[in-house]
């Protein structure tokens, strides 16, 4: 990832407490070699990830997922901090992600309907996680 993603991800993680930890995992995509489309590629990234997350509740973001507004997704967060499972939120690669990794998921999300760079998606992720966690708190970030 480019720098600013890297120090913008890193700003909002920081703040972000003990109990809520966030950790970013990259999972190498395979590369597109002779006689590999897409989707052999999509399902080798898609066993990757499914390994990575183990028993973790996984939320996909997807373009075709629900949206959310930031007090549903704290509402979410609470729930998801009250379960005691760890969460994994999994961006797709550039070829986009297995039918097969979608239907797994305990929840598809959009973040919006736009075309995003996986960089700009990083770090819209990271502040609205920590966004929501500011809700949870009652902080003053959010204004409704």
């Amino acid at each position: 990832m480019p720098d600013w993603v890297e120090r913008a991800c890193a700003e909002y993680l920081k703040r972000m407490p003990r109990e809520v930890s966030v950790e970013i995992i990259e999972i190498k995509p395979d590369k597109r070699a002779s006689g590999k489309n897409s989707k052999v590629v999509q399902e080798a990234e898609a066993a990757r990830i499914l390994e990575a997350a183990g028993k973790d509740l996984l939320i996909v973001l997807d373009e075709h997922g629900q949206e959310v507004t930031t007090t549903q997704l704290a509402q979410r967060m609470e729930n998801w901090l009250a379960g005691g499972r760890d969460v994994a939120l999994v961006i797709g690669g550039a070829d986009g992600l297995h039918a097969s990794l979608k239907q797994k998921a305990d929840w598809l999300w959009s973040l919006s309907k736009l075309t995003m760079p996986h960089g700009m998606v990083r770090v819209v992720l990271a502040e609205q996680l920590y966004r929501a966690w500011t809700v949870i708190q009652n902080h003053p970030y959010h204004r409704e």
